[in-house]
């Protein structure tokens, strides 16, 4: 590592015996590393690229009826107290944290764990709340009512989401300027900046950033492309609580005019009425 590399310091617990005394002694350690490893490209496109449910706590969480609740449970939620799982962590820390890491309980939420130890630092809130209860909803609840077209854009915007994630982190772990671009539309790349190394560590921060490459990864899947009756079903996904949330708009109006402007040719009036609902629940 390089001068530059930055590990901040938290609280574990850790047992040493000095070579001339058999009584263990207690004594705090440091384990709280914000270099973020890349993931491996095996995960990337799957919903536990996020999250594993490795807690009960979140797979109680699944049947709750609405978003808010899931959204409310997520902000308030400490992963590290459930001791069975954190230890299992721990146990398995060294291959958790390894880049590109293939071990079975590997998701963006567990290696944020395994990385920050004792040092008051949570995942984002989005890998739950957001990435992996949208991905699985969507998955398991859209994917088969789309057509064979809509099928593969769902599984490339889901690619893309992630793949997105990957660069931003990848830049951010060099500075603190990130571009994600847009190979479709150029207009529609998403640039922002993040304390190098800090990404990850505000949940808001880390929100809007994932937000913002959205309306890339929707575009270059080939949303525009799309049969009108696969963007009704898209749209006609409501959650009128989502609305409350400004980034939700802003990814509905900046995918919209690009999908529109191409549909112009094709029943307008239908495509309209269906733009102002398309990314409502695309939050994965």
């Amino acid at each position: 590592m390089g001068t530059n590399d930055a590990k901040v310091v938290g609280q574990a617990q850790a047992t040493h015996t000095p070579k001339d005394d058999n009584r263990p002694v207690s004594v705090d350690t440091s384990i709280c590393d914000k270099i973020v490893p890349p993931a491996a490209d095996s995960i990337l496109g799957h919903c536990e690229y996020y999250y594993r449910p490795l807690h009960e706590e979140y797979v109680k969480k699944t049947g709750v009826s609405t978003w808010e609740a899931v959204k409310a449970w997520a902000l308030s939620w400490n992963p590290y107290e459930d001791k069975e799982v954190f230890r299992r962590i721990l146990r398995n820390r060294d291959k958790l944290i390894q880049a590109r890491s293939t071990d079975g309980d590997w998701s963006r939420h567990v290696s944020f764990m395994a990385r920050h130890v004792g040092c008051g630092h949570r995942p984002p809130v989005y890998y739950v709340s957001y990435g992996y209860y949208y991905c699985s909803t969507y998955s398991e609840k859209l994917s088969p009512r789309l057509s064979s077209v809509g099928k593969k854009w769902l599984n490339n915007a889901r690619l893309n989401l992630q793949k997105n994630i990957e660069v931003g982190i990848y830049q951010n772990m060099r500075g603190s300027s990130i571009a994600v671009p847009c190979l479709r539309y150029p207009n529609r790349s998403a640039s922002l900046s993040a304390p190098q190394y800090e990404l990850e560590i505000e949940s808001d921060r880390f929100k809007r950033f994932a937000f913002d490459t959205h309306v890339p990864a929707y575009l270059d899947a080939g949303l525009a492309d799309l049969p009108i009756a696969d963007l009704l079903k898209i749209g006609g996904q409501p959650n009128i609580e989502e609305w409350l949330d400004k980034d939700t708009w802003k990814q509905a109006i900046d995918s919209g005019v690009e999908v529109g402007v191409d549909k112009a040719n094709q029943a307008v009036e239908v495509v309209e009425g269906a733009l102002c609902s398309l990314t409502r629940h695309l939050k994965f």
